[in-house]
């Protein structure tokens, strides 16, 4: 089953990478702590390379031929990766994508996402695209998951540095209407397996939200579909984008989102939800100690200001 992406949701997408591309790219290349700890494994400057890489990357991912593949990423092993063992990959780029000066990361940002949004002009933004694990993205999708690797990696240094972070509701919506459903109405791959044999049961989540179109997702044999909404909802989940998202990548916990009213579950079988959530899942990351001003972290910190 496929969905339109109208013109104002991609020139939306477009123009959220070029802006919080800018506004990431400033931040990095004005830190006098590249060293500061983003999270337990990645310091600052590390965390720039991974999303700087990622926007080298999709620049032939989403015009394959165009330019040739960078050396860190090898094919097979982008088919190969799974939620599980995308942390492999992660370092596998980093060990080759050597370069740590927050200035030369900054400048090398913004030039690939020039060349990104210059390669991605013209085409059909619903076309869909080879991903990680095999999976089949829609275009407009790749460059919304871009967008997010710059809002949730913007705000890891921001915290890290004692800098002010805004995530709009708008663009964070952008990554699960573009990005999640897009790649489930099109083919999630190998992205989602595990060792743990499917479960046979039905398991139907209604996705709301003021910035989204309503949705419901289903797992069932291991496999995960689209539904329209509807009364066959074990679980119906309405929710603020970004707190979502920073629950899906383990930014915020779960308990602390549905606190603060932010992810609001109901419906006939709410106890399903976590069944669900262990198969369609999303990397965490790893938090190192106190961060600035005293917020706890982990999952469970505050999310940025």
């Amino acid at each position: 089953m496929t969905a339109p992406i109208t013109h104002d949701q991609w020139k939306a997408t477009r123009a959220a990478v070029r802006q919080t591309g800018d506004r990431f790219a400033e931040m990095v290349a004005t830190t006098r702590e590249p060293q500061a700890r983003a999270t337990a494994d990645w310091s600052v400057a590390d965390t720039a390379a991974h999303v700087a890489a990622i926007a080298s990357m999709y620049v032939s991912v989403v015009r394959p031929g165009a330019v040739p593949l960078p050396a860190f990423a090898v094919e097979d092993r982008l088919l190969a990766t799974t939620v599980d063992t995308v942390g492999e990959l992660n370092d596998l780029t980093l060990r080759s994508f050597t370069e740590r000066d927050p200035r030369l990361l900054a400048h090398r940002l913004r030039t690939d996402i020039d060349r990104l949004l210059r390669v991605s002009d013209g085409l059909d933004p619903a076309e869909p695209v080879t991903w990680l694990g095999g999976s089949r993205v829609p275009v407009a999708g790749v460059l919304a998951h871009l967008l997010n690797e710059l809002l949730i990696h913007g705000r890891d240094i921001a915290r890290a540095i004692g800098a002010r972070w805004v995530i709009p509701a708008r663009d964070a919506a952008l990554f699960f209407e573009l990005f999640v459903i897009g790649m489930v109405r099109h083919d999630v791959g190998r992205l989602l397996e595990t060792d743990e044999p499917p479960r046979e049961r039905r398991i139907a989540v209604e996705f709301r939200s003021r910035h989204t179109t309503p949705v419901t997702l289903v797992l069932r044999d291991g496999r995960v579909s689209v539904e329209g909404p509807g009364r066959g909802a074990d679980v119906r989940l309405s929710f603020d984008p970004v707190t979502l998202n920073l629950m899906l990548f383990g930014r915020v916990s779960r308990a602390r989102a549905a606190l603060t009213g932010k992810v609001a579950v109901r419906g006939r079988r709410p106890w399903l939800l976590p069944a669900f959530l262990r198969t369609v899942r999303l990397p965490a990351t790893r938090y190192p100690g106190p961060q600035p001003g005293g917020a706890p972290a982990g999952a469970d910190a505050a999310p940025a200001p």
